[in-house]
């Protein structure tokens, strides 16, 4: 047994909530704990930048009332920060209102100390940086980098700092908090598409669980009816026949044995079967139940998806001509020519409008997927005529 964790497979383990844990749950539990493992990374990325600050350090240690505003600068940068490198559940709102603070406190600092000895207009680049990374959109981002730019050169201006001192700090905040926006956005279109294609397998696990219950309900209906009927047969002659009984009875264990195979072959995923095949079946088996059965066939070969969908829908055909017709008669024509490929099966039974059930459903979504037609109900001769028709693109499928 394959013990490999497949999208959807309970893996027995309860989750906090009472229900058991799949592995699509474990898969993006994982993406989250990959996420986190990330964020921090960043933060401590954006802790090393705080390097810069350790001239201004220097210059206020004998000032209580600067250290203090650095101290309580550095806690909320990192704070801020943490928030969307982390994904900390903290609503945008509480989020701005911080990055606020912090715009006016590094401009405070900055304003009370640029005379002095020390980098403290380095302070503005932590607040362009953390801006650039905490709003969402990308015009914000460039609008908040371009304010912090502004309050360097007008800071550095108003206190009389040379240009070779302003500019470099202007244009590093410039470039950090460009880089850091496109940083984001890259991130983002990154974390984006990752859930795109947990989504696209998602679906595609489903799509595939559908088709297989499908095929399986269509594969047994066929056969299990098959089964009914002999049984019937056998229970009916087992007092006066004996011996037709017993072949009877024979044929119900072949029969049995055939669709074990296929559910097999089913379940393993390497059935190969074919239209032609599913022909000679249909003969065989209303032959055995005491039904005529004739059988046209023209034109060439049927592609390969178009074969796959005319193979259902003959199945399910025969499986209502033995199970609610009645008939003695079975008419199957095939015609595949330039406009496509038609299937046809007509019998004398009891007629009147089918009621469609599970099979003629999934027979019908089959045929409307191939971008085809399927039509079912009493035909003119008495009995009931399912015609289905497949267009001419399906044909090299």
């Amino acid at each position: 047994m394959d013990s490999r964790i497949r999208p959807g497979r309970e893996l027995g383990v309860p989750a906090f909530d009472g229900t058991p844990l799949t592995a699509d749950t474990v898969a993006i539990m994982s993406g989250d704990r990959n996420i986190r493992r990330r964020g921090i990374l960043l933060l401590v990325a954006h802790t090393a930048w705080l390097l810069f600050l350790l001239p201004t350090v220097d210059a206020a240690r004998h000032q209580p009332v600067a250290v203090t505003g650095l101290i309580v600068f550095v806690l909320l940068y990192l704070s801020l920060v943490a928030v969307p490198v982390l994904q900390l559940p903290v609503r945008p709102a509480v989020h701005h209102a911080g990055l606020a603070v912090l715009a006016l406190l590094g401009i405070g600092l900055a304003v009370a100390y640029a005379a002095g000895p020390g980098s403290w207009l380095v302070l503005l680049l932590f607040v362009c940086s953390a801006g650039a990374l905490g709003f969402a959109g990308p015009a914000a981002g460039f609008a908040w980098t371009g304010g912090s730019v502004a309050a360097i050169l007008a800071i550095g201006a108003a206190h009389s700092r040379p240009a070779a001192d302003t500019a470099p700090i202007a244009l590093i905040a410039g470039l950090a908090g460009a880089s850091t926006i496109a940083f984001v956005r890259f991130v983002r279109l990154v974390e984006e598409l990752r859930r795109t294609q947990q989504e696209l397998a998602r679906t595609v696990v489903e799509q595939e669980r559908l088709r297989f219950a499908q095929d399986l309900h269509d594969l047994l209906g066929h056969t299990l009816s098959l089964i009914v009927i002999k049984a019937e047969v056998v229970r009916r002659l087992a007092p006066a026949d004996p011996a037709r009984a017993a072949s009877e009875a024979a044929d119900i264990e072949r029969i049995g044995r055939t669709a074990l195979a296929e559910v097999r072959e089913a379940v393993t995923g390497y059935r190969e079967h074919s239209f032609a095949r599913e022909l000679v079946n249909a003969r065989t088996v209303l032959t055995e139940t005491g039904v005529d059965v004739t059988l046209h066939e023209t034109g060439h070969a049927l592609g390969v998806e178009a074969d796959d969908v005319l193979r259902w829908v003959l199945r399910e055909a025969v499986t209502n001509v033995l199970r609610h017709s009645g008939a003695t008669r079975c008419d199957i024509a095939v015609n595949v020519d330039s406009s496509g490929a038609t299937l046809t099966v007509r019998d004398n039974g009891v007629g009147g409008q089918p009621t469609p059930g599970n099979g003629l459903r999934g027979i019908a979504e089959r045929v409307e997927h191939a971008n085809g037609t399927l039509r079912y109900g009493p035909a003119p001769t008495g009995g009931i005529e399912l015609t289905a028709h497949l267009p001419a693109a399906m044909m090299t499928a």
